[in-house]
């Protein structure tokens, strides 16, 4: 077993597994080399399979939110035996493996969790500085934790990894307003809704007007900028081994700009990249990478 899926992490919990959505994600992998690839996937089911845990089912009652945050603490748990014992678990060992070759921080899963969790005790945002925070728990250490595979030379990098974290992590709120109103969360800071004059009300009876359209706008300008601000932490010859997350910046700034093109419309229908654009995203980064490697290896 070189991988481990959603289901296999279930089957160690001892729970119902999940159903299982295509992501994104998957289309960057898919260039990386076989150990590389087995690595970050193997490690992605485990982040998505904990940002399951909270998003999977409906929060009903004070005992399912209960049940979930225990679910979290027994993962923090079984972090924490995997670090200070390496005992390997058959079931597990394609996780364990990649934790253990690449040298990853348990402080990075362990935020992971900690940022899941923050799910289960707030559904508003006061602040961007507030919200900011949050997203550097569930997507800037995602991104920490995948260069750690994908490699890097430079500290820097780091920087890139969590402003990008931030720029998909806005974009997917920006995409979802409707389905996290249904689920009744408003990741969209209330100082901003304020500002343009939007209020709780106006977002959960998708009220689509001009004051909506502008503070949209707005946070679709300063999502932008956080992909602006990750690119500028990248250097040009770290660019081949960080393939992945550039295919990631692409399509997720192509769905930045699909909710612009909508007018901002996310109420109507859930906006997408399809997958043939997807697939030529990832065709155009390969070629520009393998040109560079030949200009460099002349």
């Amino acid at each position: 077993m070189e991988t481990i899926d959603q289901i296999q992490l279930a089957n160690y919990e001892n729970v119902e597994p999940p159903k299982l959505e295509r992501s994104n994600f998957l289309y960057s992998f898919k260039l990386l080399p076989k150990e590389e690839r087995n690595a970050i996937t193997s490690v992605y089911a485990f982040c998505s399979y904990i940002d399951d845990i909270v998003d999977g089912s409906p929060n009903i009652n004070n005992k399912s939110i209960q049940k979930k945050l225990d679910r979290l603490s027994w993962w923090e748990n079984e972090i924490e035996k995997m670090y200070a014992t390496r005992t390997l678990s058959p079931i597990l060992f394609p996780f364990q493996a990649a934790i253990y070759r690449f040298d990853i921080p348990k402080q990075y899963f362990l935020t992971l969790i900690d940022g899941v969790r923050t799910d289960l005790i707030r559904n508003r945002y006061e602040t961007f500085d507030e919200l900011k925070h949050y997203c550097y728990s569930v997507a800037g250490i995602v991104g920490l934790i995948s260069i750690e595979i994908f490699g890097h030379r430079y500290e820097e990098t780091k920087n890139y990894a969590v402003n990008l974290g931030y720029a998909l992590q806005m974009t997917n709120i920006l995409r979802d307003v409707k389905h996290d109103k249904d689920r009744g969360y408003i990741y969209l800071p209330q100082e901003d809704l304020d500002r343009f004059g939007v209020t709780e009300s106006d977002i959960f009876e998708e009220r689509y007007n001009d004051n909506f359209i502008e503070m949209m706008r707005f946070q679709t300008g300063r999502a932008r900028e956080y992909f602006h601000k990750a690119r500028t932490f990248l250097r040009p010859d770290e660019k081949p081994t960080i393939i992945a997350a550039e295919i990631m910046d692409s399509i997720y700034y192509r769905l930045l700009e699909k909710i612009e093109l909508s007018e901002y419309d996310v109420f109507r229908r859930r906006i997408r990249v399809s997958a043939p654009h997807k697939f030529m995203i990832t065709m155009k980064h390969w070629l520009s990478v393998k040109m560079l490697i030949n200009r460099t290896n002349k």
